[in-house]
C-alpha cells in the first residue's frame, strides 16, 4: 500500500472535485434544485462520454456558488488528501465559472483561499491556485483572467493554466494571456495531448511560456517530442484515471504513463475531476504501483518532481521538499 509515501498533486480542477453529498449540500443551502439523473442508485455522477461528463460537471457547478461554498469545498478535499499523505496541492480554478454562478473574482479567489487557510491549519496541507482560463470562452476573455490574475496580487495565487475544449483556438491564440501572466511573476501550464494529438502540445511548449502540460500523454505518439520533453524538462502533470474514464485509452496496458516515465520525461499524478472520474490521488499513487510497477522510491521521486515543478516560491519549495525528505526518510530523484 502506498498510504505511507509522501504525496503532491498539481492538476485538480475545484468544482472538479465535489463530491455528490458536497453538491447536494450546497443545493440545499442555496435552494437550488439539481437536475434529475445527476447522481445513479450507487451515488455517482451519470454521464457516458465526454460531452455528458460535461453536461454532469455543469450541473454540479451550479450548485457551488458562494465564497462560503468554495470555501468548504476546498478544505473538505484539502483536509481528506491530508489523511492520505498529501503535502501540496495545486487547485485549478475557474473565475469563468464562478462569474457565471454570480461570484465576482475576488470573492471566488477569498473563497478559495478561506479553504486553503482553514485546512493548512487543521491538517498542515499546503494548498495554492492556479487561476485558468476556458479556452472555448476565447482569447479575449482569458487575457482579462491573466490581468485580474496578476492584479489581484494574493500570494496564494501562484500560476496561470487554460482548461476547455482543445479542439476550439490555437494555443498561440492565447499568447497575450500568457505573457500578462508570465511577466506578472505566474508559473505556467496549459491543457494539451489528451483529446488532441502531439502537436497541440508542440504549440504550447513552442507557442506559450509553459514550463508543465496539463495532461500530455498522447506526446508519447511522436518519439521526437517525447525527446523534446525530456530534454527541456517539461513536466507533464498525467492523470491515468480521468484518462481511462475518458477514453483517451481503451485500458490501462495501452496508457503511456510508464513508457513517458522510462524515457526520461518529468511525470506527476494528478486525480482532475476526481469523483467524476472514480479516482482519488491516493488511487491514482496505488495504482502507479500496483498497475505501472512503480516502487515506492520511484513514487517518492514523482512527489519530488511535482514539488520541484510547483509554482511554489523558492523558499516555500524548499521547507516542502524538506518536509518530503524527512517524511520519506532518504533523498529521491526522479528517474
Amino acid at each position: 500500500m502506498t498510504l505511507h509515501i509522501p504525496k503532491a498533486e498539481l492538476h485538480l480542477h475545484m468544482e472538479g472535485a465535489a463530491t455528490p453529498d458536497l453538491v447536494r449540500m450546497f443545493a440545499v443551502r442555496n435552494n437550488i434544485t439539481l437536475d434529475a439523473g445527476l447522481f445513479d442508485a450507487n451515488d455517482r455522477y451519470v454521464w457516458s462520454n465526454f460531452t455528458e461528463f460535461l453536461n454532469s460537471f455543469d450541473g454540479a457547478s451550479r450548485a457551488i456558488c458562494t465564497r462560503q461554498d468554495y470555501a468548504d469545498l476546498t478544505y473538505s478535499y484539502l483536509t481528506e488528501q491530508a489523511k492520505i499523505g498529501a503535502l501540496y496541492v495545486e487547485i485549478f480554478c475557474s473565475p469563468s465559472h464562478a462569474a457565471e454562478a454570480g461570484l465576482s473574482f475576488d470573492d471566488h479567489l477569498q473563497g478559495v483561499a478561506d479553504g486553503i487557510e482553514r485546512a493548512e491549519k487543521h491538517s498542515g496541507i499546503m494548498g495554492r491556485i492556479i487561476m485558468t482560463c476556458v479556452r472555448h470562452m476565447g482569447p479575449d476573455l482569458a487575457v482579462r483572467v491573466a490581468q485580474q490574475s496578476v492584479d489581484c496580487g494574493h500570494p496564494f495565487v501562484v500560476g496561470f493554466g487554460m482548461g476547455g475544449n482543445e479542439s476550439l483556438y490555437s494555443q498561440e491564440a492565447f499568447y497575450q494571456a500568457y505573457k500578462i501572466a508570465a511577466d506578472g511573476g505566474l508559473g505556467c501550464t496549459t491543457h494539451a495531448g489528451e483529446v488532441e494529438g502531439p502537436q497541440s502540445v508542440w504549440d504550447a511548449i513552442d507557442k506559450l511560456p509553459v514550463t508543465r502540460i496539463g495532461h500530455g500523454v498522447r506526446s508519447i505518439e511522436d518519439p521526437k517530442l517525447v525527446e523534446t520533453l525530456a530534454k527541456r524538462g517539461i513536466v507533464l502533470e498525467v492523470c491515468p484515471g480521468s484518462n481511462i474514464a475518458l477514453s483517451v485509452y481503451p485500458d490501462y496496458a495501452a496508457h503511456p504513463l510508464r513508457r513517458l516515465y522510462d524515457a526520461g520525461v518529468r511525470v506527476t499524478l494528478g486525480s482532475d475531476d476526481p469523483p467524476f472520474f472514480h479516482t482519488t490521488l491516493a488511487a491514482e499513487y496505488q495504482r502507479a504501483q500496483d498497475v505501472f510497477g512503480f516502487d515506492d522510491a520511484q513514487l517518492t521521486g514523482i512527489t519530488r518532481t511535482a514539488l520541484e515543478a510547483s509554482f511554489v516560491d523558492v523558499d516555500t519549495r524548499a521547507r516542502l521538499l524538506a518536509k518530503l525528505d524527512q517524511l520519506s526518510g532518504v533523498v529521491v530523484h526522479a528517474g
